[in-house]
């Protein structure tokens, strides 16, 4: 059974970081793509970042130059360090991992990050 679990979320004033990370347990395959996703209140969840196996890394438009997504493939887990957080950060962020087909994915529960301005 392949689970993500999350942590590192938590209430930060503006302008503070916070590193998520995110470890994945069970059999995948090793070629896959991680990725972090937001739902902020009454909105769509969204992509924040993705890095392959191959670290290749893209990033939402609102998050470049202040988001940093890398991973530990031998630990199978993946990292997201946030900079110069804003309010509108504020999200519950969840952690996905999928193939690069899209014939699978697996998501995790999701950690709250608040921001305070």
């Amino acid at each position: 059974q392949v689970r993500l679990l999350e942590s590192g979320g938590g209430l930060v004033q503006a302008g503070g970081t916070l590193r998520l990370s995110c470890e994945v347990s069970g059999t995948i395959d090793v070629f896959n793509v991680m990725a972090w996703y937001r739902q902020a209140p009454r909105k769509e969840r969204e992509l924040v970042a993705s890095v392959t196996t191959g670290h290749v890394t893209n990033y939402a438009d609102s998050v470049k130059g202040r988001c940093i997504i890398s991973r530990d493939i031998a630990a199978n887990t993946v990292f997201l360090q946030m900079n110069s957080l804003k309010a509108e950060d504020t999200a519950v962020y969840y952690c996905n991992v999928r193939s690069f087909d899209g014939s699978w994915d697996f998501w995790g529960q999701g950690t709250q990050v608040t921001v305070s301005s």
